[in-house]
């Protein structure tokens, strides 16, 4: 049997568990090409300078460099949530080998975390954070730049 128009009318009504056992689901990520297109926004960390692409919408912000094979070492995602919180990343489907920096909404590195392509070990900020920068893994050690280092640039002067 095949649901009508009135069958899923009422299954909305009846709430989304009813319609879930209506309707197939769809993948939580479809899109399986890097995303290259985002807003941009430079950075500075002492004199070295970022070009940060912003993911700055859940979908941005779910994708973000998944699917990339390759990155420019002056790049990097900005990835800008709209509350401070405790943000956690893996690296599904992200074939590069990045370092998350965990930043305070002043441009302090919370803390860094390296992170190995593919995998879907979580690494946390150990404080709440609005912002997290990924880069090329090593980008930040090979410039002394640490926990405690300040990162300067638009999203970290301004107001909220």
């Amino acid at each position: 049997m095949h649901p009508t128009p009135s069958m899923l009318r009422f299954a909305l009504l009846q709430g989304g568990l009813a319609l879930s056992l209506l309707l197939p689901t769809a993948p939580a990520v479809a899109q399986q090409a890097p995303q290259l297109d985002l807003p941009r926004t430079e950075i500075t960390a002492g004199m070295h300078r970022i070009d940060a692409q912003v993911a700055a919408t859940a979908r941005q912000r779910e994708i973000g460099l998944m699917y990339r094979r390759e990155m420019p070492a002056h790049e990097g995602m900005l990835f800008a949530f709209p509350e401070l919180g405790v943000q956690c990343f893996w690296m599904k489907n992200t074939p590069l080998a990045l370092t998350a920096a965990f930043v305070a909404d002043d441009g302090r590195i919370v803390n860094l975390a390296n992170m190995q392509p593919h995998s879907e070990e979580s690494h946390c900020s150990s404080e709440p954070v609005r912002y997290v920068l990924e880069m090329n893994q090593g980008w930040f050690a090979k410039r002394g730049l640490k926990a405690g280092s300040k990162l300067a640039g638009a999203p970290f002067g301004a107001p909220r």
